[in-house]
């Protein structure tokens, strides 16, 4: 299994000098499994360029389309998706149980006037509305199953099961208080038993956590390292990059996320998604 990461940019695309290396794009992720059917991971403002990628390479004509929920950061880059325009592509638009009707109104609502100056129906691509489990029609022996985020409005991370490996992908999920339709901490916990790599929202400081944004539906990076430490998890990725952190803030996060590992005496491998990171499992 091999993912790419088109966009790991928390709320709001950041373009410009100070955030060059770990990317400004909102959330995007491409999930290739051992015979190169794609799964694609939200649709923020990084999806664009995986969809020139796509159409640009000429190899891949179906796949699913996976949304966690329907945040603005993570659907703005629909209306940008070149596949979306050509029929010779189909789609499987995939979400949480029950969510396929939801879905279908919130990628159309945000291509409606004045919000847009095209329709969803300028898009010729079948898009496939009938994914009532994650990714069950979608490829024959990879497990693809929900997991409950634990954010305002709801929403649903992924793991990935291919050959006993996984990938488990938390974006906007808020360990320190229990939304509704979200798991508790120990439920994340058993949730992220021996995981290879887990990609979990990591946007706030304890400080900006404690004074303004509880509540807000996204985790600090300390509950997102302790988590994978009690977890055991192989890797963790520090993902959903608050839109003021520059480069040398992210930096000074990963060195203190690495030496409270050794701390614990854990032997997590701890990084920051940046955009264009390729891991495999």
């Amino acid at each position: 299994m091999r993912i790419k990461i088109w966009g790991c940019r928390g709320s709001l695309p950041t373009p410009g000098a100070s955030t060059l290396r770990y990317g400004g794009n909102t959330t995007c992720l491409e999930v290739r499994t051992a015979d190169n059917r794609l799964f694609v991971i939200d649709a923020g403002s990084g999806l664009r360029r995986l969809g020139q990628a796509i159409h640009a390479d000429g190899g891949t004509l179906e796949f699913c389309l996976m949304l966690t929920h329907s945040h603005w950061d993570h659907l703005m880059g629909f209306p940008f998706f070149t596949p979306g325009y050509f029929s010779k592509y189909r789609i499987r638009i995939c979400g949480g149980p029950g969510a396929q009707q939801s879905l279908r109104t919130s990628l159309g609502h945000q291509m409606e006037p004045p919000y847009f100056p095209v329709d969803l129906r300028a898009m010729k691509a079948d898009f496939c509305f009938d994914c009532h489990a994650p990714g069950e029609q979608c490829h024959p022996t990879v497990g693809v199953h929900a997991v409950p985020l634990s954010h305002p409005n709801g929403g649903y991370g992924y793991e990935f099961v291919e050959d006993g490996k996984r990938f488990l992908f938390l974006t906007d999920n808020e360990l320190g208080l229990q939304h509704e339709g979200g798991l508790t901490r120990d439920e994340y916990v058993e949730v992220c038993k021996g995981v290879d790599i887990l990609l979990h929202d990591a946007q706030y400081t304890d400080e900006e956590y404690e004074q303004r944004t509880r509540g807000w539906g996204h985790s600090t990076y300390r509950e997102a390292v302790d988590l994978a430490i009690e977890a055991g998890v192989k890797r963790l990725g520090l993902f959903h990059h608050d839109p003021d952190r520059r480069d040398e803030d992210l930096d000074r996060i990963l060195e203190w996320c690495q030496e409270h590992v050794l701390a614990q005496g854990s032997d997590l491998d701890c990084f920051v998604a940046a955009e264009g990171k390729e891991l495999e499992i």
